[in-house]
């Protein structure tokens, strides 16, 4: 397990004051300014965030040392990382997402699936894309206790169900023969 949670992002500048667009990811979005400090990428920076108020799909933001529009659009795309001990402990049925990264993944019958290789959401449920084991191919599974019945981070394994369709059909060389 990492020490540092994403917990938010720059999305870009917000006017011309160097003020920043802030996207959370937390159940409650204002959290994230009680997280602060923050984190760059692997502790690169530690950013200490002023939300101002609320905005369309996120929050405008200050940061110290960003006085400008252009030094504010320069950290866009910048992901926010809290240190773990700062989050809320969370009850057995819910993850960090980055617990889940590199997870293996295996079939309700044993056969290894693949690894978790990002944690998405688009607006709509959770999708672990999963790195298909011994493939290049990736497949997005649905994060919901139907497809995900099982996921144990202290054995490093999730059991998945994955629904028809998923997962690319396997070719046989009897499947395959005319």
């Amino acid at each position: 397990m990492t020490d540092l949670i994403p917990v938010g992002a720059i999305a870009g500048a917000y006017g011309v004051r160097g003020e920043l667009r802030i996207k959370s990811y937390c159940a409650v979005p204002e959290d994230i300014e009680s997280y602060s400090p923050l984190w760059t990428e692997g502790r690169a920076k530690q950013i200490s965030l002023a939300i101002l108020r609320p905005i369309k799909n996120g929050f405008s933001a200050r940061i110290p040392d960003v006085a400008s529009k252009e030094e504010a659009d320069a950290m866009r795309g910048t992901v926010l990382y809290a240190e773990r001990g700062q989050l809320p402990s969370l009850p057995d049925d819910e993850f960090y997402y980055a617990d889940l990264i590199g997870v293996e993944v295996y079939d309700t019958g044993g056969a290894l699936l693949g690894r978790v290789k990002t944690v998405n959401n688009h607006g709509a449920d959770d999708l672990l894309e999963l790195q298909l084991a011994g493939k290049t191919d990736t497949v997005f599974l649905p994060f919901t206790k139907a497809a995900v019945p099982t996921v144990d981070l202290a054995a490093g394994r999730i059991v998945a169900d994955p629904p028809l369709g998923i997962l690319p059909d396997i070719q046989t060389p009897e499947s395959t023969a005319d």
